[in-house]
């Protein structure tokens, strides 16, 4: 079951999150930042299971612009479209909030393209969404690509 998380979920969201942190798959999150933006976040609770299995966030940048951060599937439900579940229920809540376009920033884009996100140049990014890159540990050498999805037009 996909659905926003709950305070209760965030030592969850965080362990998902420390774990594919190891690998360089994403940005390492203290367990406070998580408790901070914890609205921003859909979870994925497989049925009968007290773990969570996935989670995923919608991070407002700016009035126009929002960020797919922190995708996250365990390893024994990858490939079962969890993860497309999940960037699915964030950008229907991009939707809700009137926000045209989001991003992301990813070393899987072909995952997101399938999703129907379009690679872009980093740098016509706004800087705004650079703020998280000084924790990655890949700064400065990032490797991941930038890609947008337009949810509506802005007119």
């Amino acid at each position: 079951m996909i659905r926003k998380a709950q305070i209760r979920d965030a030592r969850d969201i965080h362990r998902l999150i420390s774990h594919f942190a190891k690998t360089g798959q994403v940005i390492p999150r203290p367990l406070s930042e998580i408790y901070e933006h914890i609205r921003e976040f859909f979870v994925y609770e497989p049925e009968g299971k007290d773990l969570l299995a996935g989670a995923c966030a919608l991070h407002i940048t700016w009035e126009d612009l929002a960020e797919i951060r922190s995708l996250v599937v365990s390893e024994e439900y990858q490939g079962e479209g969890v993860g497309a579940e999940l960037v699915k229920a964030c950008l229907n809540e991009a939707r809700e909030l009137g926000i045209p376009k989001v991003f992301v920033l990813t070393n899987a884009p072909a995952f997101f393209q399938k999703l129907g996100f379009e690679l872009v140049e980093k740098g016509s990014l706004p800087h705004k969404v650079w703020a998280d890159c000084v924790k990655c540990p890949k700064f400065p050498e990032c490797d991941e690509e930038a890609l947008i999805k337009r949810i509506f037009d802005e007119n």
